[in-house]
Parts: structure tokens; sequence; C-alpha cells
């Protein structure tokens, strides 16, 4: 069986936040709406998969990814396990104690739509650098992440976020 060729598009931007912070927010894919056009919402039942919903004008479409990769600081990578197949992987690069280098690479797989038009793969990459531009915006405009999870993902297996594991202590009251 012959491999599907790939599109790849990539987008790098500078994001004037900490390297946690822009990782932190990152990792909270709830707020993608907020900030990625299209997406209409991300649910993640386990750390590993997400179901996405995302829409193009009057289509919705639905598709599940699951996250092969993460690591605190470093890089998530993701593959599609429904189509249409992509995968894609963000890294993130210190560049001073405030100030954030991310990556983003995409690599679509050519068949369907894109194989039949350009326009789809013009509008995928227009999509991803907005969307990249549009994190740059509300990153910097919180000034700190909605949220975090720390853990690692590496062939499959999660590794818990260190915080989830420390002792809790009561908050109820006492008296």
């Amino acid at each position: 069986m012959e491999k599907a060729t790939m599109n790849m598009i990539e987008k790098s931007i500078d994001v004037d936040v900490p390297i946690r912070v822009a990782y932190n927010q990152w990792t909270q894919f709830e707020t993608f709406p907020r900030f990625l056009e299209g997406v209409e919402r991300i649910d993640q039942p386990q750390r590993t998969l997400a179901h996405w919903v995302t829409r193009t004008g009057a289509l919705t479409h639905e598709f599940d990814v699951e996250i092969v990769e993460q690591r605190p600081d470093e890089c998530l990578a993701w593959r599609t396990l429904t189509e249409p197949r992509h995968e894609g992987t963000v890294t993130f690069e210190s560049l001073g104690p405030d100030r954030t280098r991310v990556s983003l690479r995409l690599d679509l797989e050519a068949g369907g739509v894109i194989e039949k038009t350009g326009s789809a793969l013009h509008l995928a990459r227009g999509r991803v650098h907005r969307g990249m531009e549009s994190f740059k915006e509300f990153i910097e405009g919180h000034g700190r992440e909605t949220g975090g999870w720390r853990g690692e993902i590496r062939s499959g297996r999660v590794r818990p976020d260190p915080a989830d594991e420390a002792p809790r202590v009561p908050t109820w009251p006492t008296g």
C-alpha cells in the first residue's frame, strides 16, 4: 500500500511570556475556541485523547486526536485517529526570561479535498497563521496561563503531573 503524501504547514511566533506560561496555556485545549478560528469545541476525555469539533462555513466536522508526546516546556505532538488525517508538533524555545518562541508544524495528508483543490491547503495555512497570531494576542493579553498540565506523555504512556500527586490538605472547616 502506498503511503499518502503530506502537505506541511509551519509557523513560528515569538510571545512575550515565559516558556512555562506559553506551554501551560497550550495544554489547555478547552480554551482553543477562544483564539483558533473555526474551532467550536475540544473535549479531552483522557490525557492522550481529544475530540475536536470544527466549523468551516456551514460544515461541521468532528475528529479525534491522539497526543503521542508531551514534554513540559518542550513539545506537544499529536496525530488524528480519524479523517482528515494529519499530525502536528508544537515546540517551545526560551528566548529569555519573559519571551518564548512557539513553533507549529502541521502535516496534512494529501487526499480528499486537499488533493482536489489547492484552495483547501491555502485555507488551512491561513487558519494556522491566524491561529498562531491569535494565540500570541490571547496569552500576552492575559499575561498568565488559564491553567496547565505538567505531566508527560511518551509512547502513549502517561506520567502524571507532579502537582496531581501532591498530598492534599483538607479544606473543610475544622471547628
